[in-house]
């Protein structure tokens, strides 16, 4: 039997939408105070989604046009890069470019892979670019890598904040800015890939993908919709680790000088404009 593709309409998603008042029961039976914000996120869940779908038809219809693809996507980098800082405490000047620079290096390089290596579109007559693969291949990709670079730059910060005499110590002793450093950038990189070695560690036993799972309904045999999950799976641990390194590196050489100097004047909390506070 051929699997049928089921198209939902507006009233069977309407249903689904109905469950956020379950949530906001929850949060006015417990005084969480959080019904408007509940109800904020379910409304601009819905707006973006759509206006994400007629975009996407757009560019889907415009296929052949390979800088508007990239325009999407060197835009989807962008806010992605913004988006990771915001979710940090203690910033630094060149927070912003460091973060939009790791989310660039790290998410196109593993697209690419993706893209010209592990699909090879080109190799069925497809642009390399081809937005139906290109987009939500990198938005995935992206997604996971802004989690990883958010929680690695705010343990980052953390570490050296909290610890600043231990690491001045270390340079009045004579040790060299990355022997200072080295702890604080071990376990803040360790901080952005553990949530992603968390979810291989149970998938498929504990949760099934999001994207499996679509396929899967959409009627795609489940041995192919898991071999697709199974990529997925590697390339955002690759873009993961490799923002999340990049991104703590350049923070480690904008806060130590070449003359091995911790500089932590430069490293400040959210809001606090050019104010140091330890």
């Amino acid at each position: 039997m051929t699997p049928e593709y089921f198209n939902l309409s507006f009233w069977q998603v309407a249903i689904a939408t109905s469950l956020i008042l379950i949530s906001c029961a929850i949060s006015l039976a417990l005084q969480l105070g959080l019904e408007r914000r509940l109800l904020m996120a379910s409304i601009r869940t819905v707006v973006q989604l759509l206006l994400v779908g007629l975009i996407l038809q757009w560019v889907f219809d415009l296929a052949r046009l390979w800088y508007v693809v990239l325009s999407i996507i060197a835009l989807m980098t962008l806010v992605a890069g913004i988006s990771a800082v915001r979710r940090t405490e203690r910033r630094y000047k060149g927070v912003w470019a460091d973060s939009v620079v790791s989310m660039w290096a790290s998410s196109w390089l593993v697209g690419v892979v993706a893209l010209m290596g592990v699909i090879q579109l080109t190799k069925r007559g497809q642009p390399w670019y081809d937005p139906q693969y290109s987009i939500p291949l990198l938005g995935m990709i992206l997604g996971n890598t802004l989690n990883g670079i958010s929680l690695g730059l705010d343990r980052f910060g953390d570490e050296l904040a909290g610890k600043r005499d231990q690491v001045e110590t270390l340079l009045a002793l004579g040790a060299t800015r990355w022997e200072a450093a080295r702890s604080s950038i071990q376990t803040a990189v360790r901080t952005g890939m553990i949530p992603t070695i968390n979810t291989m560690m149970v998938v498929g036993i504990v949760s099934l993908p999001g994207m499996m799972t679509g396929q899967i309904i959409a009627g795609m045999p489940p041995n192919q919709a898991i071999r697709y999950q199974i990529v997925i799976m590697f390339l955002l641990a690759a873009g993961t680790a490799i923002g999340t390194v990049s991104v703590v590196l350049l923070a480690y050489f904008r806060l130590f000088n070449s003359q091995h100097q911790f500089l932590p004047d430069r490293l400040v909390k959210k809001g606090e404009g050019g104010r140091r506070k330890d």
